[in-house]
């Protein structure tokens, strides 16, 4: 199959499914992007670890969280207590010439700064007490954050913040308390990433365009901050063509040449949008991952 005509499949696939109404809301901030929805562990299950979501979309206002309900509702049926967390986006429309780097083209600017940032870093941080009422079987202590795509580079970061250079607003004095974190095709190295012009240049975009790139870099990209001492894996498709393997494997190899091991499984004959498509047999296997850092 064509690549393009693959991915335009794909994601079809992900976005046919119904949204899926979560069992409690809780806001972390009064924006009103700034709500975490809960999925219950179908079953009841007492001390069911928690996964904490992190949807993509180029960190741009098109896409909220619901298109991860399905998703989010494909792991409480596994057993999981899930949190679907919201979080500030871009949502101002380049002008020409106006220095955002963004694209003239009436595409919302990728993110904002450093509000989304602040948004990951108050969700993660509100997210043990916040579970505790919403969901009480679930067991905070268990905790494993994933993310997709632009989602995936906010798990990678949110982990990293005790790793963020001193002076840095989000830098944390101590590891976040998280079993381990699933990055699935995260923009995981931005340098490649804005080599390759991923999503439209949307990294240039989040970090202010070409006057701020240098200086926020050692700030939000996951490559810049490592070793984090936390467990970590990738899941990649082989095939995708938004966030190209390239962008993985860059990060991987950076954690490498830091001394840290992080985990890569690459997916046969997958492209960017199976890996949270309940439909998938990718699905299945992050849930699997996982599992294997919750348990």
């Amino acid at each position: 199959m064509d690549p393009a005509e693959r991915d335009a499949v794909e994601e079809a696939s992900v976005f046919s499914h119904p949204p899926v109404a979560p069992d409690a809301t809780a806001a972390y901030g009064d924006h009103p992007d700034q709500v975490i929805d809960f999925y219950a562990p179908r079953g009841a299950r007492a001390g069911a670890p928690l996964v904490a979501l992190l949807h993509g979309g180029a960190w741009r206002a098109t896409y909220d969280r619901a298109h991860m309900t399905p998703f989010a509702d494909f792991l409480a049926r596994r057993g999981f207590a899930v949190a679907n967390i919201e979080y500030r986006r871009g949502t101002l429309l380049p002008r020409q010439g106006d220095g955002s780097g963004a694209p003239a083209t009436g595409q919302p600017v990728a993110g904002r700064w450093p509000d989304t940032f602040d948004d990951v870093a108050a969700a993660v941080d509100a997210l043990p007490l916040l579970v505790r009422d919403a969901v009480p079987g679930a067991d905070p202590r268990r905790t494993v954050l994933t993310g997709h795509s632009a989602g995936g580079h906010l798990a990678l970061w949110a982990a990293a913040r005790h790793v963020l250079p001193e002076g840095s607003p989000w830098r944390t004095p101590a590891p976040a308390p998280l079993r381990g974190v699933v990055a699935l095709a995260p923009i995981a190295d931005f340098a490649t990433a804005v080599d390759l012009a991923v999503c439209s240049d949307a990294v240039a975009q989040l970090l202010g365009g070409p006057p701020q790139l240098g200086l926020r870099f050692p700030h939000a990209d996951p490559s810049a901050l490592l070793p984090t001492g936390i467990a970590t894996a990738v899941v990649q498709g082989r095939e995708d063509i938004v966030v190209p393997r390239a962008v993985a494997e860059a990060y991987v190899g950076a954690a490498a040449r830091a001394g840290e091991v992080v985990g890569l499984t690459l997916l046969d004959e997958v492209g960017h949008f199976p890996l949270i498509d309940p439909a998938a047999d990718a699905c299945a296997v992050v849930a699997d991952e996982l599992a294997q850092l919750a348990y």
